[in-house]
């Protein structure tokens, strides 16, 4: 898999971190909140959201207070998991019986599976806890001023 940060895959982890600032208080958010704090479209957004619960990543609770919160832990969800929620596995090739495999192809093809088992690897080694820590870091390191 071959990762390029489409802009769906960008606001599924915006509104992720969203989340997860906001869990933190134990509240869930509902979409229209997260799309007018990030300026995302909602319409969109919520496309987003079915992917994501659908792979387990979103638990939502219905009612007045309801909205959408992580359904695991910051750190058991990589971002592997979330390319492959939104973008799909990216296992798009297939090898037709009928075509003959010449060399070429062959080196082709256990080329370019080893460089998606090492993008796959490093997805895997990173977490939303990792990204939220960055963006608190960042948050630290550049202090709003208000007059």
């Amino acid at each position: 898999m071959l990762v390029e940060l489409s802009s769906r895959l960008e606001y599924a982890l915006v509104a992720l971190l969203e989340i997860a600032d906001r869990q933190a208080q134990g509240k869930p958010l509902k979409v229209n909140e997260i799309a007018a704090s990030q300026s995302l479209p909602e319409r969109y957004l919520d496309q987003i959201f079915t992917l994501l619960k659908r792979q387990g990543i979103l638990s939502s609770q219905r009612g007045m207070k309801g909205g959408y919160l992580l359904a695991r832990e910051l750190w058991q969800i990589t971002l592997l998991d979330v390319v492959i929620a939104i973008e799909g596995s990216g296992d798009r090739k297939k090898v037709d019986p009928a075509t003959p495999n010449t060399l070429e192809k062959t080196v082709i093809v256990e080329t370019f599976s080893g460089i998606k088992d090492s993008v796959n690897d490093i997805l895997k080694s990173y977490t939303l806890q990792d990204l939220a820590k960055t963006l608190e870091a960042q948050r630290q390191n550049s202090p709003m001023y208000y007059i």
